[in-house]
């Protein structure tokens, strides 16, 4: 139950709700009345977090997301519509803010003249200057994702690392000695983002615990690459059997460059990786992955955030999720091809 419903049920503006709750401006005593006898039949009660972001607050929190010249992944969209919805049931707006590249300005703004009570930062690198600049600023925020050093701020992330890991593991149970981790693109890698790294470690780890050999492609994030990346693997690594893949954006790519090799999945090659659930199941065949819980995370982020709003010196909290694989139809056991 929300202040919109609330508003919706006594026949009043949200705005008004919010004053009659805050005190914020006068309400008559007969809409005041009115607003409570519907708050009394719902058993609605503002949490300790909301109830702190009353006067002199902006009702407001930003939300940081990668550059506007780059096209957002599915994964990325979850992130966003959830944060999105979790501040509508916290009766919060949220402001979008671009970060990197030519748009350091407007993360400044974000930062300038008490724009918002706090921020949720989303593509964090392992050495990330904005998380620098938001401690130097005493804003409040939270992170989808950490730096290297994850006792500094308070942050939700998936653990790459482990996921990659047990992706490579299931294909090596399956026989798959030749496989490539299709990771993001050569910026984003070259530029310290988290999940490319963590995910490019559990991969030598597991390559390593078994014994078996594999390479690490840097891919744009998009389905071009992803064909133009995999045509590229098949052909400078022909005995390939496999692909581990964190770029969901890519897949389409993926999938066209191994139709035209003339390559079935999972019959003559195998696909897994770290994506979204909706990539996952809308992929043919569906794609064997770790589902990222996209919407949980965003709605999980925003809670983190009332709290450290609520109360700054809150104890940092970090939630690293590693959700289990779920097993599709996009990966079976090896099946030699005649130059492999």
């Amino acid at each position: 139950m929300n202040i919109g419903e609330i508003a919706s049920r006594a026949g009043v503006s949200r705005s008004t709700v919010s004053y009659a709750l805050s005190g914020k401006r006068s309400v008559s005593a007969a809409t005041r009345k009115r607003i409570q006898d519907v708050i009394d039949e719902l058993g609605y009660r503002p949490n300790a977090a909301a109830r702190a972001l009353k006067e002199g607050r902006t009702r407001t929190i930003g939300l940081v997301i990668p550059p506007a010249s780059a096209h957002l992944t599915h994964m990325q969209l979850g992130f966003v519509a959830s944060v999105v919805e979790a501040a509508a049931h916290a009766d919060l707006d949220v402001l979008l803010s671009p970060s990197g590249g030519d748009h350091d300005r407007s993360f400044e703004r974000l930062l300038s003249g008490g724009r918002v009570d706090g921020v949720i930062l989303m593509e964090i690198r392992l050495e990330d200057s904005r998380v620098r600049r938001l401690q130097d600023a005493n804003v409040p925020f939270v992170g989808i994702g950490h730096t290297a050093r994850a006792g500094e701020m308070c942050w939700i992330d998936v653990d790459y690392a482990t996921l990659i890991n047990q992706c490579v593991h299931h294909l090596a149970d399956l026989g798959h000695t030749r496989i490539a981790l299709l990771n993001r693109s050569v910026e984003l890698v070259a530029a310290g983002y988290g999940p490319g790294h963590r995910a490019r470690d559990g991969f030598t780890a597991a390559l390593a615990a078994r014994g078996i050999q594999g390479m690490d492609v840097e891919c744009g994030d998009d389905a071009r690459a992803g064909q133009e990346c995999t045509a590229q693997l098949l052909r400078d690594h022909p005995d390939i059997t496999a692909i581990a893949t964190i770029n969901e954006a890519a897949l389409p790519g993926i999938q066209r460059a191994l139709e035209e090799a003339r390559l079935t999945v999972p019959a003559d090659f195998s696909l897994t990786g770290v994506v979204g659930r909706t990539w996952a199941e809308d992929f043919r065949p569906r794609l064997t992955a770790a589902d990222v819980p996209a919407q949980e995370m965003g709605a999980q982020a925003m809670s983190l955030l009332l709290e450290r709003i609520a109360d700054p010196a809150t104890p940092f909290h970090n939630i690293h999720l590693a959700p289990p694989i779920s097993l599709r139809a996009s990966t079976a056991p090896v099946r030699r091809r005649p130059n492999g």
